[in-house]
């Protein structure tokens, strides 16, 4: 049986940190953006964390896909 192949389009989008939790960047900031305040801006910019029933999905999904 062949092995599983890493989900290519997830792994560009996402960043496993050391202690294995996931970070993803927010959405809603691709275009739009010119009614939005300047402070939701910046906020955007950074990486949050992604959720735990998420970062279980995630995992599958990467690892398995």
């Amino acid at each position: 049986m062949p092995k599983q192949k890493t989900h290519k389009g997830l792994r560009k989008r996402i960043k496993i940190t050391a202690r294995g939790k996931v970070l993803r960047t927010q959405a809603g900031k691709s275009h739009l953006m010119t009614g939005t305040s300047a402070k939701k801006v910046r906020s955007k910019r950074r990486r949050v964390l992604a959720s735990g029933r998420d970062t279980k999905l995630l995992f599958r999904e990467l690892h398995h896909g």
